[in-house]
């Protein structure tokens, strides 16, 4: 059931999260080739990533990565589910980047930074959006 709300200058947040969702969900399909082919360009224990090698933290990460990308351009075009979507997608996001942060920590900390810009403007402003 949409209730009918009036847009205000805040859906910009809504707007920027969508944008910075697309823009994490392109991190993540990089973080995942890389995991997925370039074996040696994460510098962590011989043990691997949280129990998982960096081939198979490679395919969650583009996994994740494209579902961002397919969420935040639903959340540009104003579809509600993708809203919902949105935050349960960044929060995996951000929980796949704390478990890879001993492999590569700058870009983890900018992904969970960027994370919660997108969960704050997705629940503080979504609901300006329209269907």
């Amino acid at each position: 059931m949409a209730k009918n709300v009036t847009a205000t200058g805040w859906v910009g947040w809504a707007y920027f999260a969508a944008t910075l969702l697309i823009i994490a969900g392109g991190m993540q399909v990089i973080t995942g080739f890389v995991g997925i082919f370039d074996h040696d360009f994460y510098v962590a224990t011989a043990a691997g990533v949280l129990a998982f090698n960096y081939t198979t933290w490679g395919w969650i990460h583009l996994g994740l990565g494209v579902l961002a990308l397919i969420t935040g351009a639903g959340i540009l075009a104003g579809v509600t589910w993708a809203r919902i979507v949105g935050v349960i997608i960044t929060a995996l996001v951000m929980l796949g980047n704390v478990a890879f942060i001993t492999a590569y920590p700058l870009w983890s900390i900018i992904t969970l930074i960027i994370g919660g810009f997108i969960i704050y403007a997705l629940t503080m402003h979504g609901n300006e959006l329209t269907d």
